[in-house]
């Protein structure tokens, strides 16, 4: 490997590292405490975004279903051909875009607006167009992406996969959830064995 190779992976670590310290500096516990009361209400979520964002929205569906609150990733594409019919009035779709002005997702915003479904967006761009349709914004903070380019998906998607994990964690306190509860939906691979074992610890100790 070149030694110029190897200072570029070094330096993505803290060049990421910095993002999300930074991240936490300007955290906005206002809006942050919004997004979770509407997530904890909300009978059904949507997820969009496209590229890069609509990966780790997909991620953060699959979060919020492990903690049992009915989630789906609605692609862009599916959007417009009845997707968002999961959607009904009180819900809440999350929609992510670094720039906020992602055309895709436009026709999303005014199916949501329709319906009476609750919108957070998290941009960089507070006032962008997904910014300005939203009930919450979480800005979204990205330092560089971490090639000599800067122009990958790279630390901007680690940074929003932050804030769907701080959302989860903040929604497990909210919702008093259980890792009894995880167990049962989670009986597969190490995590599952681990989990069902300690229970059935528990429950024998307990006898």
């Amino acid at each position: 490997m070149k030694h110029e190779s190897l200072e570029q992976a070094k330096n993505a670590y803290k060049i990421e590292a910095e993002c999300i310290s930074k991240m936490l500096e300007n955290f906005d516990e206002e809006a942050f405490s919004k997004a979770v009361k509407l997530l904890k209400e909300a009978p059904r979520i949507g997820t969009t975004g496209c590229g890069h964002s609509g990966i780790i929205c997909q991620h953060l569906a699959h979060l919020l279903c492990c903690i049992e609150r009915p989630a789906r990733f609605i692609s862009p594409a599916e959007a417009v051909h009845g997707a968002p019919g999961f959607l009904q009035k009180g819900d809440v779709c999350v929609f992510a875009s670094r720039g906020g002005k992602t055309k895709e997702l436009l026709p999303i915003v005014d199916i949501c607006k329709t319906k009476g479904v609750h919108i957070i967006t998290v941009t960089e761009n507070t006032e962008s167009p997904l910014a300005m349709s939203a009930d919450v914004v979480l800005k979204q903070y990205v330092n560089r992406e971490t090639d000599k380019y800067n122009s990958q998906g790279t630390t901007s998607t680690t940074a929003l996969c932050m804030i769907f994990h701080a959302l989860q964690a903040a929604l497990i306190e909210e919702t008093d959830y259980k890792n009894e509860q995880f167990a049962l939906i989670h009986p597969g691979g190490a995590v599952g064995e681990r989990l069902n074992n300690k229970q059935k610890g528990e429950n024998q100790d307990g006898i």
